[in-house]
């Protein structure tokens, strides 16, 4: 039931559901929402596409092309895994070489000024973080760490990623890519035999091939403590600005949806349109850096 459910999710997609607030308007309450300050931020794959990260959802999104593995299929079918890790190892060169874009510099900047009171961030790229934003939740989890599913014992993902190289020595070599097919949650395509000859490596503590990336797969649960940490950060906010994400899966339209019931205003600065569009406050559909350029 819950992978139908994730299916669903994945399959989901937002259309208009109202039109455009006219920009000057958008532009001006986007403005008194940061002048005033406590402003939660809600960031998707749109503010990393610029460090080279593709969306999911947009008309050249990744989702055009691949489906992500549910959580159902990577915790009960080794094949599954051996799939993702073979991929995955292949495609971390490409994400661990991505760097903060203007629009990650311009939300530390905020941050460090009191607009901000934080950030959610639907991403799994760790780039606020590189950026350096210090109240960042990311709320799928993070791509840089390894996780076992039987132990629990944690790994950073460089140190797990030079223990994949000792056991694959040379297949690197054997595949070509196009930087541009790497796909949000770090992995490519590759042909059965490729998958066939990659080598696994087992959890350090109890030998495990259960290892999972520290992301929330399509199907997973948000943790719970993550969820207190986000409702807090909601608390102590009075506005709420989404950038770049559709808010297509329910961890991000929740905090609309939260905000909306508080009436308190929200602003939505994207170049596609949102889940729940037609509540907020403003609806600024322009590409995110022309918008940036245009605020204080």
């Amino acid at each position: 039931m819950a992978h139908h459910s994730a299916i669903r999710s994945m399959q989901r997609i937002v259309e208009q559901q109202a039109p455009a607030s006219p920009e000057t308007e958008a532009r001006a309450g986007v403005q008194q929402m940061l002048a005033a300050g406590r402003v939660l931020v809600v960031t998707g794959a749109g503010v990393s596409t610029d460090s080279g990260i593709p969306d999911y959802r947009g008309p050249q999104g990744s989702l055009q092309r691949h489906r992500p593995m549910t959580f159902q299929e990577f915790r009960y079918r080794p094949e599954a895994r051996q799939r993702y890790w073979a991929r995955g190892y292949v495609g971390w060169r490409h994400m661990d070489k991505a760097e903060p874009n203007q629009i990650h510099r311009r939300l530390v900047q905020w941050e460090e000024t009191g607009k901000i009171s934080g950030i959610v961030t639907q991403n799994v790229d760790g780039l606020h973080r590189q950026a350096g934003s210090r109240r960042v939740i990311p709320v799928h989890g993070d791509l840089s760490i390894v996780r076992c599913l039987d132990c629990g014992n944690s790994e950073n993902r460089n140190d797990f990623d030079l223990r994949l190289q000792a056991a694959n020595e040379g297949y690197l070599e054997a595949v070509e890519i196009d930087p541009a097919a790497v796909n949000p949650d770090g992995d490519v395509e590759l042909p059965q035999y490729l998958v066939e000859q990659f080598n696994m490596v087992s959890c350090l503590r109890c030998g495990s091939l259960a290892l999972k990336p520290d992301v929330v797969y399509f199907g997973e649960s948000v943790p719970v403590e993550r969820k207190e940490r986000i409702a807090a950060l909601e608390a102590e906010s009075d506005a709420l600005l989404v950038m770049g994400s559709s808010l297509a899966v329910m961890s991000g339209y929740k905090i609309l949806l939260n905000f909306v019931k508080r009436e308190l205003p929200v602003a939505l600065i994207t170049n596609g349109h949102v889940r729940g569009e037609q509540k907020a406050t403003w609806r600024w559909r322009v590409p995110l850096e022309q918008a940036l350029r245009q605020l204080d």
